[in-house]
């Protein structure tokens, strides 16, 4: 297959084709036409090195363009077609690779169908026509390296762009901040940490972690709760990688013996993203995290997609209308009660109520609602915030966690002069949440009279739809769920997740809240005032209906969404 230029020119640009399949702005393709003027680059690659769009939309877009197939990497052959017949550098350099070959035709896959050059060369050199598949540049370089090279990943070849010689050189600790700039703001580091990024995001990671250690640099993805360790730099590389960072969330890269707290916007594989950026002085240097929040995810704050089950999430809606009290979320950290709490924000936001939050940090801009973020350094704490909150005639006020007598008291006294107030709290169950406040100095019967309801919760792991399989249930894990010899463990079919590539090989995709729903009622408030203690009032509860959390984690083990070890993983001895 040939490419007709004549033909071509009577196609669509493909800047237009984007826009029309709504993949890109026009304002973000003129960035891209003023970048290409100063550049030889084709306008894909500056879209693609922008963060515009994916590499992967590019990829299919001119194959609609060009009108050549696209080849996926489970459509590569296992083995080379043809050996020894072009050079290993010029396959590298012209980015192409050979799949098969007859008495009349070869075929092959490569980056870049326009390189005439390229496909000239190949038919003079074997003497044959030419056939042409599609595939991202870094799909041919890597069945490249495996067919004829050492088989260094993308990873490796990017660090192989910044030279042998410069990595040695370097030093792990540069003190210099304008060679710190410098080296930061080289191509080959910034593709480098565009990479670490963009390799996060397409794995489902919740956050990214950065760690130099007294022999390397590790760096590690979080995916469904779990850090998994993946491909690092060279710990030469560790002063470069950090201060990129650094750059890009607008910190101090001199400043390297205090925390330092920022926030990355960037558009990564076609999404708009938010990195969450926090830095920790350590031993061997500062150690970097990232959460990564996903703003293109619509569905993220959708309380009825969060994992309620029918009744909780009645009694849930039944909670955020009322009109005062307070409601508490609980749970560790990482647990969801951000989420939880933007559910609930999001689906109470209306034109009548007026919302404000104090958080620390504001993790997801909201429309409609008024974020106050908290800066202690200027003495913005959330009691200070708070006391000015209440003078703003908020219906509803959103406390980010309390912490203290202080901001618990003023919480206190808003839910009972007629505010609905959510907050959070870092107890193991629900029952526990009246007895944290207690602790905290709270009166007793102010805390009766306030708090409307309690719900505790933790997320499972959800078993991969493509690997799911029928297990039979482990009798250790039943006898530790209470369960043995009850007729739903001995009838009820459970499942668990084998592996396969689209979960990692895990068994696992996606995460799903279980929950422990406390609704206050006279009981519980009499028992509040009297300072019972946590189990006394959790029986009580159970006995007015409260599903427990293992008990909530066994209605999605029946369901065949999670496993019976998840739920042990997550959740306490009841």
């Amino acid at each position: 297959m040939s490419i007709n230029l004549a033909t071509l020119k009577k196609r669509k640009l493909l800047g237009q084709m984007l826009i029309e399949k709504d993949l890109l702005e026009e304002e973000e393709l003129r960035t891209a036409v003023t970048a290409q003027k100063s550049s030889r680059e084709k306008i894909g690659r500056i879209l693609v090195d922008l963060g515009y769009i994916s590499e992967r939309d590019l990829l299919y877009t001119l194959s609609e363009q060009l009108r050549i197939p696209v080849m996926t990497t489970e459509e590569f052959p296992a083995v080379p077609a043809m050996e020894n017949t072009f050079s290993l550098r010029f396959l590298k350099q012209c980015k192409f690779v050979p799949i098969a070959v007859d008495e009349q035709t070869i075929t092959i896959v490569m980056a870049d169908p326009l390189d005439v050059g390229t496909l000239e060369a190949v038919r003079q050199h074997s003497g044959l026509e030419v056939r042409i598949y599609m595939a991202t540049e870094n799909e041919v370089l890597d069945l490249v390296e495996k067919f004829y090279g050492s088989a260094s990943s993308t990873f490796g070849r990017i660090i192989e762009g910044i030279g042998e010689g410069e990595i040695d050189s370097l030093s792990e600790d540069i003190e210099d901040v304008e060679h710190l700039k410098d080296l930061a703001s080289e191509a080959p580091v910034i593709r480098l940490v565009n990479m670490i990024i963009s390799r996060a995001i397409e794995s489902r990671s919740s956050d990214v972690h950065i760690e130099p250690f007294e022999k390397d640099l590790k760096v590690r993805y979080r995916i469904d709760g779990i850090l998994h360790d993946v491909e690092s730099p060279p710990k030469k590389l560790k002063a470069a990688v950090i201060s990129r960072i650094k750059i890009m969330a607008k910190l101090n890269i001199a400043e390297r013996r205090i925390p330092q707290d920022g926030r990355i916007k960037l558009k990564v594989l076609g999404k708009e993203v938010d990195l969450r950026v926090s830095t920790l002085p350590t031993m061997y240097g500062e150690s970097v995290v990232m959460r990564i929040l996903d703003k293109s995810n619509n569905t993220l704050y959708d309380i009825t997609r969060l994992g309620f089950p029918k009744d909780s999430l009645d009694s849930m809606e039944y909670l955020i209308t009322r009109p005062h009290g307070i409601f508490l979320v609980t749970g560790p950290t990482g647990s969801g009660k951000t989420t939880t709490l933007y559910s609930a924000l999001q689906k109470i936001n209306q034109p009548d109520k007026k919302i404000i939050t104090v958080e620390d940090p504001v993790e997801y801009q909201m429309d409609g609602i008024n974020q106050l973020q908290v800066n202690t350094q200027i003495g913005l704490t959330f009691a200070t915030g708070l006391r000015h909150i209440v003078r703003q005639d908020p219906d509803v006020i959103m406390i980010g966690e309390i912490r203290d007598l202080e901001t618990a008291e003023i919480a206190i006294r808003s839910a009972l002069t007629g505010h609905l107030v959510f907050s959070t709290l870092h107890t193991n169950d629900a029952p526990g949440a009246i007895a944290r406040l207690i602790d905290m100095g709270a009166e007793d019967y102010l805390i009766a009279s306030s708090v409307i309801g309690v719900l505790a919760q933790r997320l499972v792991r959800v078993i991969c739809p493509d690997c799911k399989r029928p297990a039979p249930p482990d009798a250790t894990m039943l006898d530790e769920l209470g369960l043995t010899g009850t007729r739903s463990a001995r009838e009820m079919k459970v499942f668990e997740g084998t592996g396969c590539p689209k979960c990692g090989e895990t068994g696992y995709i996606g995460r799903i809240g279980i929950y422990e729903l406390m609704l206050m009622n006279d009981e519980l408030r009499e028992l509040t005032t009297r300072k019972a203690d946590s189990n006394t009032i959790k029986q009580a509860a159970i006995r007015h209906g409260m599903r427990t959390l293992r008990q909530d984690g066994w209605l999605k083990v029946m369901s065949g969404i999670t496993s019976i070890s998840e739920v042990l993983r997550v959740s306490q001895e009841a």
